[in-house]
């Protein structure tokens, strides 16, 4: 990899500067542009431009010599194709696991956290079901929905991704090392934020653009009104992705953001054909064989 340290040093600056990489060709040309180019281009980032933080880029030196981590950038050839088509790609991928799974076809499951036992047995065999045809399931980590399809998917013959809001330094929730450990094992666990970021509540609204943009489509299961997990639909929405989404009881609290969805047009599912037969567009049941 050609100046690892420059691309770590995006990853610590104040905003997502990935978009200017077009322009400045790289990393380092964008860092030894100078002031005359910074005003034009990135007037609000200039103080960080001017002085990097070497000093936490060295850190994540340290953690990625350790055994299984990696870093993925914007112009590698492991960077997951379908997340680089999103407005907004994180330029680095900070990894634990096979980086290879990345470029497997992908459907995210996500819900919320205080699921029913109903809807995190939905999840768990949907998740499952969905991984023996061949898919990754793509999540967020967290309690609930989310965490039992990562479950259901280790419990089938494929794999799971986990996408963390935080530095893959630390385990969060707690409650989730034994599952964190088994993701690492089979599967793949990746942040956009270097080792050291502590988790913060909009760090969650980003991740989110990452788990539906490295995903064919997104299945939602359990959502209140105003839950967190609408956000990732949003962005599955934006990103150009298929939606699905399994309905509950008209009264059922947890599930009136998902009827909203259905009202506005996403494909209601009741098994996993549902979603096999529009996921076939994409021709990867064929690359499988």
């Amino acid at each position: 990899m050609k100046d690892p340290e420059y691309w770590l040093a995006l990853a610590h600056a104040p905003r997502n500067l990935g978009s200017l990489l077009n322009h400045f060709g790289s990393p380092r040309h964008l860092f030894e542009a100078g002031p005359l180019e910074w005003r034009v281009h990135c007037a609000d980032v200039i103080k960080y431009l001017q002085k990097p933080n070497w000093y936490a880029v060295e850190n994540d030196i340290q953690w990625l010599a350790q055994t299984g981590n990696h870093l993925i950038t914007l112009d590698h050839s492991d960077y997951p194709p379908f997340l680089r088509e999103i407005y907004d790609p994180p330029p680095v991928l900070f990894v634990r696991g096979d980086t290879l799974l990345l470029k497997s076809p992908q459907l995210a499951i996500v819900g919320t956290r205080s699921a029913s036992s109903e809807g995190e047995w939905t999840a768990r065999t949907f998740a499952e079901n969905l991984s023996n045809q061949g898919l990754t399931i793509t999540s967020g980590l967290v309690f609930g929905i989310e965490g039992a399809s990562h479950w259901g998917a280790l419990a089938g013959q494929g794999k799971t991704i986990a996408v963390a809001g935080w530095g893959l330094d630390q385990i969060y929730p707690a409650e989730h090392s034994e599952l964190t450990q088994k993701i690492v094992e089979t599967g793949t666990i990746i942040s956009e934020l270097p080792p050291g970021t502590q988790i913060k509540r909009m760090h969650f609204r980003s991740r989110s653009r990452i788990i539906s943009g490295l995903s064919l489509g997104t299945l939602l299961i359990e959502a209140p009104e105003y839950s967190g997990a609408l956000d990732t639909v949003r962005f599955a929405i934006e990103q150009g992705r298929e939606v699905f989404v399994i309905p509950g009881s008209i009264h059922n609290p947890l599930v009136k953001g998902c009827h909203q969805l259905i009202k506005e047009g996403a494909k209601l599912v009741e098994n996993v054909n549902d979603i096999l037969e529009e996921l076939q567009n994409y021709h990867y049941i064929e690359a499988q064989h």
